[in-house]
């Protein structure tokens, strides 16, 4: 680690003589044409098809783009817009799914000089308006007829647009009245008029087009939706982007560059700058065919397409630990025995320390009869999967790499492009997000908050000069909001600043620990830990109705009577308060949960307690329901004089 000063901080970079380098002064065309160059890949990309297999169920299939084909639908894309009248820098919008299309709709704005604006399919029609709005958007790529629907009600307030593309199907099949000014076409039709502009042209050059893009222009706007208030429009230039993907993949010893050689799936949403700037440049820079689904048919996915890469979120991660547990306890006589073994001696396991000889004769057994079949379930040939996104349970990250299962953590914002830093392969530690990205400056402000600064860090925020004055430090750092520590090389994070709360005793409480390790639990969907301003620490857990109801037939409870009625069952309430009491094993006193309530509703992106990067809305979630946080502190005086734990249901 090269740590030199910076006021009164230090300032920690990558580890000195490591694998890995700072690539800067690319484009994101530069990314893509060396690539396309490069390798020759019939399979660069991989946008899913309904198949049926032959007992007439559906099943997945994929149709292949090769590099050849992605690039010049791209270019004809590209000419296209320019033929519909838009000019270098005009905003398009992307309200597309995370699939082949946008990546087009994004390579031919990227061509033409146009800056894309990705709208998360989950937003409500406001945000979707506002955004657009903001942005200051001209044209509009839309994923289909259905979605068309949903946007035309929205395109009479937002005049800038004129020109509306579907990515699949036509205008002619949505139930939907466009004003009188915008024009409606196909992917195909722009397409057409792109071929049609180089005819005319005389073959209009591509080469010259790129030649008009510099590092330091403007590539996207990015809105975060962030925790509270408006959405930003976050800045990033070509160089943001591209500097942080080409830094990333090359610091990945073992990963093999070229056609065929990794295979990667991607489920995560590319709206968001973690799953664009890896899964789509950094995967294309390698070479890397790159396979696309839905989140819903991960598990069919996983099996047919058997990546050897993919980046993803604790959340999916704890679904797959929870699924295991489950299926554990639900066995029955040797296999029951065989599994809760298993699981058992995976727990023991410490990344990054030398494990038992009698542990290691045991981990062979273990693995042929079980860990085998965890590693099937991912498809079987995974090398390492990426997490970011939120804070990963150390316990998960040793319990999988226990059966052979690499999971390297990183760290990073929409506002960094978006790695700060990641735990490298070969020097993973669980419990940390790494170190930082060459490159890339890191420094711990004296009241713990984590500032970056480097070739990742944005621009600013769009027709916001003060937001973006007050997001730097006078030396030129980004304040990232969150708040962490260095871990010797290793960067970990303890929570975000805006999330730490302080009890009426002067304690302050950290909620994100406690919350991470409930989330492991398949019984558990989310986790709210409150307390600000009271004595203790409390907690609103809002349970899987799906993962409650088979644990109470396994109990001989419930029935068919609604989950309000079911969560109100002693033996339900029974085992969240084991859940409970083991999450507040080895924490301070002051910061354990002292009473729950289970919600039976969902936190969701679609009621606005979630982000669409899956970031609980704390300050919505606590006005949500602070009828329920109130009805925690009601105690009785022989309880606060005793302090006794109470279930609240």
């Amino acid at each position: 680690m090269q740590v030199k000063q910076s006021g009164e901080s230090q300032v920690h970079t990558a580890p000195a003589g490591t694998e890995g380098e700072e690539i800067r002064g690319k484009t994101l065309l530069d990314v893509l044409y060396e690539s396309f160059e490069e390798y020759d890949n019939p399979r660069a990309f991989n946008q899913p098809t309904a198949g049926h297999g032959s007992d007439g169920e559906e099943e997945l299939e994929w149709r292949a783009y090769s590099s050849n084909e992605f690039r010049r639908q791209a270019e004809e894309a590209a000419l296209g817009l320019l033929d519909l009248g838009l000019e270098r820098g005009a905003r398009v919008g992307l309200f597309l799914k995370s699939d082949v299309y946008f990546c087009l709709a994004d390579a031919a704005c990227l061509i033409s000089g146009m800056v894309d604006v990705p709208v998360y399919l989950t937003h409500q029609p406001r945000q979707v308006s506002y955004v657009l709005d903001h942005a200051e958007t001209e044209a509009l790529f839309v994923a289909s007829p259905e979605h068309l629907e949903q946007v035309a009600p929205l395109l009479d307030e937002l005049e800038r647009i004129e020109t509306v593309i579907l990515a699949q199907g036509a205008p002619s099949e949505a139930d939907a009245e466009l004003p009188e000014r915008v024009d409606a076409l196909t992917f195909e039709a722009l397409h057409e008029r792109g071929r049609e502009r180089q005819k005319e042209a005389g073959g209009e050059d591509i080469a010259s087009l790129r030649e008009k893009v510099d590092p330091d222009d403007l590539a996207t706007l990015i809105y975060t939706s962030g925790t509270t208030g408006q959405p930003k429009g976050v800045m990033l230039t070509h160089e943001n982007i591209a500097s942080n993907a080409l830094t990333s993949l090359s610091c990945f010893t073992g990963y093999e560059a070229g056609a065929g050689a990794e295979v990667a799936l991607s489920f995560l949403p590319l709206t968001h700058i973690y799953a664009r700037t890896l899964d789509y440049y950094g995967y294309l820079s390698k070479g890397t065919s790159i396979y696309f689904c839905d989140p819903d048919d991960l598990s069919g996915a996983l099996r047919a397409v058997r990546p050897t890469v993919f980046n993803t979120v604790p959340r999916l991660l704890e679904k797959v630990y929870g699924s295991i547990e489950e299926k554990t306890k639900s066995a029955e006589g040797l296999q029951k025995m065989i599994g809760t073994w298993a699981l058992r001696l995976a727990k023991q396991y410490r990344i990054g320390e030398e494990p038992p000889v009698a542990w290691r004769v045991q981990q062979f057994v273990a693995d042929a009869l079980v860990y085998r079949q965890w590693r099937q379930a991912l498809g079987g040939r995974l090398k390492y999967a990426t997490v970011g996104g939120a804070a990963l349970n150390p316990d998960l990250a040793n319990t999988f790499a226990a059966a052979g299962i690499r999971l390297v953590q990183g760290y990073g914002l929409t506002e960094t492009s978006p790695v700060i830093s990641f735990n490298r392969p070969d020097r993973n530690r669980a419990g940390t997000v790494g170190e930082p990205l060459p490159g890339v400056e890191v420094k711990i402000a004296e009241d713990g908050e984590i500032l970056t600064r480097g070739p990742h860090v944005m621009k600013g925020y769009y027709k916001d000069d003060e937001e973006t004055r007050t997001s730097f430090t006078e030396d030129g750092f980004f304040r990232t909001g969150d708040v962490g520590e260095m871990d010797g090389t290793h960067l970990k994070i303890t929570d975000r600043k805006k999330a730490l709360f302080k009890l009426s005793t002067g304690k302050y409480v950290v909620p994100s620990p406690l919350e991470n390790r409930l989330a492991t639990s398949n019984l558990v969907e989310q986790t709210v830990v409150v307390g600000s301003g009271h004595k203790y620490c409390a907690a609103l857990i809002f349970p899987s109705e799906e993962a409650v109801r088979s644990f109470a037939e396994q109990q001989g409870v419930g029935g068919g009577q609604p989950f309000r009625d079911l969560i109100q069952e002693q033996a339900v309430i029974d085992e969240f308060q084991r859940l409970v009491d083991e999450a507040n094993t080895g924490m301070d006193p002051w910061s354990q949960i002292k009473r729950f309530t289970l919600v039976p509703e969902e936190i969701s992106v679609e009621n606005g307690l979630l982000t669409p990067s899956m970031k609980v809305r704390r300050s919505r979630v606590e006005q949500t329901y602070d009828g329920e946080i109130d009805r925690l502190y009601e105690m009785s005086e022989a309880e606060q004089e005793e302090g006794e734990r109470v279930r609240v249901s």
